[in-house]
């Protein structure tokens, strides 16, 4: 009983230090080297777009690109609902634990309230990704009808206001989908804390990949 103690209450939290460990020294980064990360890019891209959009009136480009990015974010804002929702009914209705649990993670705690604290953390995820995809899809929307209006004192409307409200939007977007990809460790965990450790190791080093600027 002390070792599942030692690996359920040892281990887990140590996965989550490293996960807030990489996610605060990527925020650092973005903030002093932008371009240095993919996110900082993909700012600076969008900046780019939004002044050649509005400068050339590529009006049609502009919503071509709104509406692909809005499909994205709306199809993903719907499976994390159904998901979670999901997930929340499991945790409230099921009254052990799986036996496919026990088998893969031995080392796993056999306490029936940390499973359901597990399962609901895995749900607040989910609904944390379907509430930043649905502010995406809101902040693409308010972009779609700026985007196209003269750039000029009559509308009072700037171009820096217009990649202000992209912005909201993209940085929602990229909120939900690290939501998506805590839902990996956090799946893992149900199964144990060592598969929590895999699994963290594992995003941390798929995520490293990802946000190195190209």
């Amino acid at each position: 009983m002390e070792t599942l103690r030692y690996f359920e209450y040892g281990v887990s939290p140590a996965a989550f230090l490293l996960l807030a460990l990489y996610h605060f020294r990527l925020y650092r980064k973005i903030h002093k080297d932008p371009l240095s990360t993919s996110l900082g890019l993909a700012r600076r891209i969008r900046v780019l777009w939004v002044h050649s959009v509005m400068e050339d009136r590529k009006d049609i480009l502009a919503i071509q690109t709104l509406r692909n990015w809005t499909m994205a974010a709306t199809f993903l804002a719907s499976a994390a609902i159904l998901i979670g929702l999901g997930i929340f009914n499991l945790a409230l209705t099921a009254d052990k634990q799986g036996e496919l649990s026990m088998m893969m993670g031995p080392l796993a705690s056999r306490h029936p309230v940390l499973w359901t604290a597990k399962l609901i953390l895995l749900g607040v995820d989910f609904l944390f990704a379907f509430f930043s995809f649905t502010l995406a899809v809101r902040y693409f929307n308010h972009t779609g009808f700026m985007i196209n209006l003269p750039n000029n004192d009559d509308t009072e409307i700037s171009t820096e206001d217009v990649i202000q409200i992209l912005e909201r939007g993209g940085t929602h977007y990229t909120l939900g989908m690290r939501a998506y990809y805590m839902t990996i460790p956090l799946a893992l965990w149900l199964f144990g804390p060592l598969w929590f450790m895999a699994g963290t190791l594992l995003i941390i080093i798929s995520l490293y990949r990802l946000d190195r600027g190209v």
